[in-house]
């Protein structure tokens, strides 16, 4: 496999499906975050959502089969919820007898980044932007299949626009409205980025600094919350996940007392495309990430800790 880099992993999701020349459509798993259709959009490459499996929280695999067997698509995105590392290669290579042609896109962005990695995907694709396990404030990289078409895409940047476009799904996913796209120049692809060999150095050395503090900071968690609330342990290194029955409920306590948390990611099915994905609609309205990464410190976890002991409900 051969490694690119672009400003950005969407920017790298873009010049794949822009070299593709593909007009068949793609599954994505339906809590998927919302900057990938947005860049299928912006490609005018049609999607389908497919709902998550409540076992593995990670998207429907017979769902997936069952669909490739009857219609042809012109490539899968397999996401990792909250990082989960697995990867099901059994899977891609069955995928790929019933359909050689179908393009499979590997999304580790949530995960901790490798540079060197097996898989049967054609794709294998991670993010060193924000909010990432290294968060360098800019970056993305993939590796390729020999062989793949690539040609990196060079569009015209504005990032009013961008701002605009982020406002946009923003409020559609939070009224739970259809998302209706208008093309503007959102999406960097070209901009002064580090020579790979400095790219990989500055991702090795912000990894040990990472890891370390989402080591300290998921030991209070796992240490002070009960675990019956607590995903497991493999769903938790970008962010320390719980589940509770008054997400809302628990994160208005938090945001009052000064502290912040997340709930990623809502199901994106019914607002970005047609259909439902029930489970991973209920998988959003329970779910609370907690804060592990260099925006949070050991009192501040403590403290919210405490918050959800006195308002949780299991």
């Amino acid at each position: 496999m051969r490694i690119v880099q672009a400003p950005r992993a969407s920017a790298i999701l873009y010049s794949i499906l822009t070299s593709q020349n593909e007009s068949k459509p793609w599954l994505l798993p339906a809590n998927i975050c919302p900057i990938v259709p947005v860049t299928l959009l912006k490609a005018r490459v049609p999607f389908e959502f497919v709902d998550i499996s409540p076992e593995s929280l990670h998207m429907d695999l017979q769902q997936v089969e069952d669909r490739i067997k009857t219609r042809k698509f012109g490539g899968l995105l397999y996401a990792h919820t909250y990082g989960e590392p697995s990867t099901p290669i059994d899977f891609f290579n069955a995928i790929k007898s019933l359909d050689p042609e179908l393009l499979i896109v590997d999304d580790r962005c949530l995960c901790i980044p490798e540079f060197e990695a097996h898989s049967a995907a054609d794709v294998i694709l991670f993010s060193t932007g924000y909010a990432k396990i290294v968060d360098l404030h800019f970056g993305g990289y993939a590796l390729l299949r020999n062989g793949l078409t690539y040609q990196p895409a060079n569009l015209p940047f504005n990032a009013d626009d961008y701002d605009e476009i982020e406002r946009a799904y923003k409020k559609a996913v939070q009224v739970r409205t259809r998302f209706i796209y208008h093309d503007m120049d959102w999406l960097e692809t070209d901009a002064s980025l580090p020579e790979r060999d400095d790219y990989r150095l500055q991702i090795q050395s912000s990894l040990k600094v990472s890891l370390a503090q989402r080591g300290r900071l998921n030991e209070i968690y796992a240490s002070r919350l009960p675990l019956e609330i607590q995903l497991p342990q493999k769903y938790q290194m970008w962010r320390f996940s719980i589940r509770v029955k008054n997400r809302s409920r628990v994160m208005q306590a938090i945001s009052e007392a000064g502290l912040f948390a997340s709930s990623h990611y809502a199901s994106l099915a019914g607002i970005m495309a047609e259909g439902s994905a029930p489970h991973a609609d209920t998988l959003a309205g329970e779910v609370i990430n907690l804060f592990n990464d260099q925006h949070f410190d050991a009192d501040r976890a403590a403290q919210a800790c405490d918050l959800i002991l006195e308002n949780y409900e299991s």
